[in-house]
């Protein structure tokens, strides 16, 4: 699959996975637990996409690029290491993934935090993708949904053509979305060359490009200054870019993709997967230990050495709550 252009993978691995408390915590985030055979979400992301590439780059924050490290020295994978001083949001970590990139280069940028199947149809999107980006397009992946998820965020289009990017609907929003036909689920994976897109948010965002190239000129060796990160506002690639710009494709993809954002996502792929559930849908999540569930449907118990959740399925989005609350209490059971 190379071409002309040299393709470059970039991994961002940013988030915290708040939804996912207490599995997921500040030092280990929900993309380095080894929750699914044994592999992290961020050691599949890495396999699923090295035959399709030329190099990797991860962009990650100074409390989890060792993480990173272990993985892909485990695995022998050559790599260009980011490190942010401070998190600021996807805009500015894909810049300066572009500017360590030439501007010819296709890059392939995925979070590391997702699960995907179905890897013949993956592997036709990316090609497709490709393709696009060494015309000079903004590309991005949007998933034929299979349900009136309410967890994404969706893109409207007629072809392969972008009429609007809309925020995570209500559920009645989302049913008329799924009516019509013609929405996508968000992936949050984008292609494009280095340049194109460094020219488009210099365009539609001076001030994080102009941000971000100083803290990206005064970097060391990969490393971020603090004080000059500090500057750049903290905006997503959507608002700065993809919901501006007038060279946007889609490409609609049928591969199977969830963000695992929740632990309803995460019960479901488990259950996929074979994990036990009990006869009224109950599930037990990192423990062997003996749990009985009376009078309870569809719950999940969470365990973990520190802190225990117990939640109905439905509820998963709600999870977010508790974890602001240990935030605002400055908790260490974030850690």
């Amino acid at each position: 699959m190379k071409n002309r252009h040299s393709i470059t993978h970039v991994i961002l691995t940013g988030g915290v996975g708040s939804r996912l408390w207490p599995l997921s915590r500040k030092s280990q985030p929900k993309q380095y637990l080894d929750l699914f055979d044994g592999k992290s979400l961020f050691e599949m992301t890495v396999e699923r996409n090295h035959t399709l590439v030329d190099q990797v780059m991860v962009v990650g924050n100074i409390d989890n690029h060792h993480l990173s490290r272990q993985v892909l020295e485990k695995s022998n994978t050559q790599y260009i290491d980011i490190v942010e001083s401070t998190p600021r949001n996807t805009a500015a970590a894909i810049a300066f993934a572009a500017f360590a990139s030439d501007p010819e280069a296709i890059l392939i940028v995925t979070p590391s935090d997702h699960i995907i199947d179905g890897m013949e149809l993956y592997e036709e999107a990316i090609k497709e993708a490709i393709e696009k980006a060494s015309k000079g397009y903004i590309v991005t992946f949007g998933i034929v949904p299979t349900k009136p998820e309410v967890g994404y965020g969706y893109i409207e289009r007629k072809g392969d053509n972008v009429i609007s990017f809309r925020e995570k609907p209500n559920q009645d929003t989302a049913k008329g979305f799924i009516a019509r036909g013609n929405f996508l689920w968000n992936s949050g994976m984008f292609c494009f060359k280095a340049g194109i897109f460094l020219e488009e948010l210099k365009t539609f965002n001076f001030e994080v490009y102009e941000k971000s190239k100083m803290a990206w000129d005064a970097s060391i060796n990969g490393t971020l200054d603090l004080e000059l990160s500090l500057l750049i506002p903290s905006i997503s690639i959507d608002y700065a870019v993809m919901e501006r710009s007038k060279k946007i494709k889609v490409v609609p993809s049928k591969f199977i993709w969830s963000d695992l954002g929740s632990f309803e996502s995460v019960y479901d792929y488990m259950v996929s997967k074979g994990h036990a559930v009990d006869q009224n849908g109950n599930m037990v999540i990192g423990t062997d230990n003996y749990t009985a569930f009376v009078g309870l449907k569809n719950t999940i118990f969470v365990h973990t050495p520190t802190a225990n959740l117990i939640l109905q399925k439905e509820f998963s989005q709600d999870v977010k709550h508790v974890y602001n609350e240990l935030e605002k209490e400055n908790s260490k059971l974030l850690n």
